[in-house]
């Protein structure tokens, strides 16, 4: 088995180095995540079923799950994988930038090809499914660079408790084929994170960054205008030291979630006028701070039960 540079140690030996860290730490605390031995046990049967594969592509945002998977898959395979990214409006620069250095830091392969979903009406109309065309354009370009380049297989990184959450992209999955092994593993976020951790990737604790669509409230339509204002004020206030954020985009309205550790910074006088200037300078009227917190998918609040109940359906 090849060892990719940028790791600190082969991952065959991270399992039993993880179960030492568990039997040490005996919690494993959110901010912190330990390794459990059943999670241990859960990253050979990922192994076992990447290896399984003739090839495999891995969709590849640079959040911590697909980051994981694809870096896995790339240590399994080798040169048989191949990391696509989807580059859109959607994706904020940063992102884009850190999804690049890493699959650079661990001299995994990357592709970044072009994707077109702002131009689909049904997903810039923006209403509950707006997910599932986004996924259903990223996959059937992926099925398309897969049928060129000889790829039989592609794979996302839905994770055990997605499942639980309501995300209409895992039907586009479903209807594409898309493997899910993460998932299939049994591996949930907090175990996800902790392998990341346990092999030094420096994105273990990388707050989550689902795509800038995800901002705005269902039925106001995505344009181009409405992603740049949203991607310009989480930059801001990145820039005034906050670190879990989002900028919900209510036309000219931007309702404004920090992390709840982070809120009692936020709320001192100097720093709420620095948060309005810096949204007004984004193109908002009107600013207000949440003071509920970060929290993450809070316009689905708003979706029927019925909606919601669905799941990721």
């Amino acid at each position: 088995m090849n060892r990719a540079e940028g790791y600190n140690q082969p991952m065959a030996s991270v399992a039993p180095t993880i179960n030492r860290h568990w039997e040490r730490a005996g919690t494993a605390p959110v901010a912190d995540p330990q390794i459990t031995p059943i999670a241990g046990d859960k990253l050979k049967a990922l192994e076992s079923k990447l290896r399984a594969l003739p090839n495999l592509m891995v969709a590849y945002s640079g959040g911590v799950d697909s980051a994981f998977l694809a870096a896995t898959a790339h240590r399994v395979l080798g040169d048989r994988m191949l990391a696509v990214l989807a580059d859109s409006p959607s994706l904020a620069r940063r992102d884009l930038q850190q999804a690049r250095e890493f699959a650079a830091s661990i001299g995994m392969p990357l592709r970044v090809i072009a994707t077109e979903e702002l131009d689909k009406p049904e997903y810039a109309r923006n209403d509950a499914n707006r997910c599932f065309h986004c996924k259903d354009e990223l996959f059937t370009a992926m099925n398309a660079l897969g049928a060129e380049l000889g790829f039989v297989h592609v794979a996302y990184g839905m994770n055990a408790d997605d499942k639980q959450d309501y995300r209409p992209g895992q039907r586009a999955a479903a209807e594409h084929a898309v493997l899910a092994p993460l998932a299939e593993a049994g591996l949930t976020k907090l175990e996800v994170r902790a392998l990341a951790k346990a092999a030094s990737y420096t994105l273990w604790d990388r707050p989550a960054a689902p795509c800038l669509s995800s901002r705005v409230e269902y039925g106001r339509t995505v344009t181009r205008e409405v992603l740049r204002q949203v991607e310009q004020g989480e930059e801001s206030l990145r820039e005034l030291g906050f670190r879990e954020l989002r900028v919900r985009h209510h036309g000219e309205l931007a309702r404004v979630e920090i992390a709840r550790a982070e809120l009692p910074r936020a709320l001192a006088m100097e720093m709420l006028d620095a948060i309005t200037a810096a949204l007004r300078n984004a193109g908002f009227k009107y600013v207000t701070l949440d003071c509920a917190g970060f929290r993450s998918g809070s316009l689905n609040d708003l979706l029927p039960a019925e909606v919601l109940a669905r799941r990721g359906a």
